[in-house]
Parts: C-alpha cells; structure tokens; sequence
C-alpha cells in the first residue's frame, strides 16, 4: 500500500521542524531533487542558500533534508518527480483585465471546484486557471480562479451558500 505524501514526509521530518519547513517550501514551490543531489525548478538549479532563506533555516538544514530524502526511496520518488506549476495570474490578473476569486474553505470542501465553476459558467465566463492551497498544509486553504472577465460582487452570495465555503473575494 503506497502510504501518503504527507504522512510520508511527516514520519521523517516531525521531530526536525527545520527540515520539514525544508520540505514544505520544496513542495510549495515546485522543487525537485535530482540524481546529482540538487535542488531544480524546472531546468535552474536552485542554491542551498536561496532555498534556506526562503524556507527561513540555515544552509546545513537544506543539505541534511537533502541528505534524508536520498536515503528514502519513497521519499526520492516524491521529490524527483515534483514539477513547477507555472505561471499563476493572480498578481497580474488586473493588469490583463481578468477576474479573481478567491475562496476559503473549511473541512467539508469535497466537490467545491465543481459546484464554483458551475455557478461560474451558468454565467457565461470562462475559467483561465484555478489554483487550490493544499488542505493539509493550510488550515484554512484558498481557492483562487482566474476568470476570463472580471466577476460581478453578486456572485459572492451565489459562492457562500456552498457547503464549505468561509470566505469570498472577488478582485
């Protein structure tokens, strides 16, 4: 039985809260680990220095997460195969005069992609992208989708009579 990511993860970095902070930013920020032992995003080698000042540890709590996930075979799985998601539109999305929503959601958030986009293309707009935080990282995890037009306010109550649904913004 494959076990999962982040129980995987857990079970070797819960008692070295610096290493898993390591590991959360690699997989946060799409980075993967290569047979040479360095860290990518995409085809740019990544330093052991920038990485330890985005994930706020020192530079020798990069190479013994390094170090660990050489030695796991599940765990090199995970990281060799990690990709970078792209580009993501939510910063430019005013600039290209799309639409943004930004959701949060609770526990009960089965299904939340489809019941959103549904209310979404009753109204005839189409969805550029859709990016979900994960729910085991964040406790209160955002959906934000990118629209092809900007998104009317009065959608806003349409969202929050989905079960799950905490929060809307639209931009």
């Amino acid at each position: 039985m494959m076990i999962k990511m982040w129980e995987k993860i857990n079970e070797k970095f819960k008692k070295y809260p610096a290493r898993m902070k390591v590991a959360e930013k690699m997989i946060e920020l799409g980075l993967s680990l290569n047979n040479d032992g360095k860290i990518y995003c995409g085809n740019l080698k990544i330093s052991d220095k920038s990485l330890a000042i985005a994930a706020d540890v020192d530079r020798r709590a990069i190479k013994s997460t390094i170090e660990i996930i050489q030695n796991d075979e599940d765990l090199f799985n995970i990281f060799n195969n990690v990709l970078p998601a792209g580009t993501l539109l939510k910063n430019i999305a005013k600039n290209l005069n799309l639409g943004v929503i930004e959701i949060e959601v609770g526990a009960q958030n089965e299904g939340m992609l489809a019941a959103i986009t549904k209310i979404i293309s009753k109204k005839g707009i189409n969805i550029r992208q859709a990016y979900a935080e994960d729910n085991e990282l964040e406790e209160n995890p955002i959906l934000t989708v990118i629209t092809e037009n900007p998104i009317d306010n009065d959608l806003i109550s349409e969202f929050l009579k989905i079960k799950g649904v905490n929060r809307v913004s639209i931009y």
